[in-house]
């Protein structure tokens, strides 16, 4: 099977990312779209697995395979989590419904280490931009600034919002340069700083419900093995209770 069929045919949940989720879009934006793709069981079968991640086919377009897309959120990795609170929705199934409905068995506190290990190895980068070209590039401090607000707000209050509000504006004053550099610094020290603190009293649980998860994503490859499709005759006679293990 092509990866662009996959993507066609088997998605179970397609959202806006970036700027236009976060609400600080402006007129030259991109749309970046994320996605999760159901891979027919039968393809698991094979000496060739399906992909766990597909580029494309539109531009700024990335999917994940169902499996691959909950291990990375079960490890709290900030883009992930990210993608299954868009508030811009563009394709959802009744599977995607479902792992949508398993938003908060992926949060916890494991948030705090991902989420501010990224935004250190970011601002690490943007201190290089400084020291070689007497500034950072600004986008990215503006991105960065967020991710370390949405970081504190998750711990504090256990839900993750993804638009910005009120802070758009201060936000897009970073993007544009109008702030200065120490300034930036001193906003980032300061919120990993609350978000450090937040952990201290958060309501996360400690783990992630894996086993809510694994249940789920058990439950939908034994429905997927059950469905009649092109990919491995006989697939009925295999998965059936009653023949299995009696040859």
């Amino acid at each position: 099977m092509h990866p662009e069929s996959l993507v066609r045919d088997h998605t179970i949940y397609a959202c806006v990312m970036g700027s236009r989720a976060f609400g600080l879009a402006t007129d030259g934006s991109d749309t970046d779209r994320r996605g999760v793709f159901l891979a027919p069981t039968p393809l698991f079968w094979r000496f060739d697995k399906p992909p766990t991640h597909i580029d494309g086919p539109l531009e700024e377009q990335f999917s994940w395979e169902l499996e691959r897309f909950c291990e990375l959120a079960l490890r709290a990795n900030p883009n992930i989590l990210e993608c299954l609170h868009s508030p811009l929705v563009e394709h959802v199934d009744d599977t995607g419904r479902e792992l949508l409905d398993l938003r908060e068995a992926f949060l916890s506190r494991r948030a705090l280490e991902t989420f501010t290990r990224y935004a250190l190895g970011q601002r690490k980068k943007l201190e290089a931009d400084v020291r070689s070209h007497g500034a950072p590039r600004w986008k990215h401090a503006m991105h960065l600034l967020r991710l370390l607000t949405s970081a504190r707000d998750l711990l504090s209050t256990g839900r993750l919002t993804i638009d910005v509000g009120d802070e758009r504006e201060p936000l897009l004053e970073v993007k544009r340069g109008e702030v200065p550099w120490p300034e930036v610094e001193c906003r980032m020290s300061r919120l990993a700083r609350e978000a450090e603190e937040a952990a201290q009293h958060s309501p996360l649980p400690a783990e992630p419900d894996r086993r809510r998860v694994e249940d789920f994503l058990i439950r939908v490859r034994r429905a997927s093995a059950l469905q009649p499709g092109p990919y491995d005759e006989g697939v009925q006679g295999v998965v059936d209770a009653g023949s299995v293990g009696q040859r």
